[in-house]
């Protein structure tokens, strides 16, 4: 990975030099532009419109267009000298809790590595300050010709600063236009069954995800070069109309899942322990007086604990035999 930002993470008197590494590359499927007739390659030239003649990448600077059609241009050198603080500073201007910033706010992923040896303390030290608070780090930073809002958070499985850059508010279009227009209601059992679907599907495993358009893409390709013959396609399953029965059709889901899955749904326990681990920031915030009647409340389940063992270990001592435990 190549170092594409060098600056300082600065929150009060505390700065840390850093360098940004990119954290994601996308690994899609790429084609070339070619002559139908021939397939000769089709190539764009850069052409200036008042000389009419092709120029070189070097000669080229950037213009802004005002409201009234006027080019302003602007070099590198201008472009250099704006009188921006975020230019090299990743400023923090406060703390938030993981879950106030909605995922279609996020925009790229950056990976925050301290600049030298003399910044591994204080990087070290936001990291395991954010870690036990449980919060993030709001910030602002100029990357790539803009300046965007960001968060700063510690990527747990590496212990490694991220910096996600985020869209600003007025970026984010306004979503009550694609709503339901009508009223709809849903029942419980309908809701109880999708909660079955969910348990049949089970969670997310990334070896099963597999990126299939570009697989098929590359077998054609071998099949045109004679490599390896072009698989057949997989047989289709059944055509997908308009749902009339949403209950059927939800039974038959989760039955569909559970026989795809060997018959058996995936434990919801699972789940349970994820929304247990979300509250530890909660029950970190808790005073000390709500402290300390939980440790009361522990005492007095903990003796409850006890005492319900052991009737159950006397009701068992006292079964007949030969009935099953």
């Amino acid at each position: 990975m190549k170092s594409i930002w060098k600056g300082a993470i600065s929150f009060g008197l505390v700065s840390i030099p850093v360098q940004l590494y990119s954290a994601t590359e996308e690994r899609g499927v790429s084609f070339r532009q070619v002559h139908a007739a021939d397939g000769g390659r089709i190539r764009y030239r850069r052409f200036c419109e008042l000389e009419d003649r092709e120029v070189q990448y070097a000669e080229i600077t950037r213009a802004y267009e005002t409201e009234d059609g006027e080019l302003v241009v602007l070099t590198p050198e201008d472009l250099a000298e704006l009188p921006l603080p975020s230019k090299k500073i990743i400023d923090v201007v406060g703390f938030e809790e993981v879950g106030y910033f909605d995922p279609i706010q996020f925009s790229r992923a950056y990976y925050v590595k301290a600049a030298d040896a003399a910044a591994a303390k204080p990087y070290v030290l936001l990291r395991e300050a954010l870690k036990r608070s449980g919060r993030v780090a709001v910030v602002k930073v100029a990357l790539r010709n803009r300046e965007a809002p960001a968060l700063v958070r510690v990527l747990a499985e590496e212990d490694v600063l991220v910096l996600h850059t985020m869209l600003w508010p007025d970026e984010v279009r306004s979503a009550q236009a694609v709503a339901p227009d009508e009223k709809v209601t849903v029942r419980r059992q309908e809701l109880d069954m999708v909660d079955s679907l969910m348990d049949a599907l089970g969670g997310y495993d990334p070896e099963e995800f597999t990126d299939e358009y570009r697989e098929a893409v590359e077998a054609l390709v071998a099949s045109k070069e004679g490599i390896a013959p072009l698989p057949k396609e997989a047989a289709a399953g059944e055509e997908r109309g308009q749902v009339i029965d949403l209950m059927s059709a939800l039974e038959a889901s989760v039955q569909a899942a559970k026989d795809k899955r060997g018959g058996t749904a995936a434990p919801r326990k699972k789940a349970a322990a994820k929304k247990t681990t979300g509250k530890k920031t909660a029950a970190k915030k808790a005073t000390g007086k709500t402290a300390g009647t939980k440790k009361a409340a522990a005492k007095k389940t903990g003796t409850a604990g006890k005492k319900t063992a052991a009737k159950k270990t006397a009701k068992k001592t006292t079964k007949k035999p030969g009935k099953a435990a």
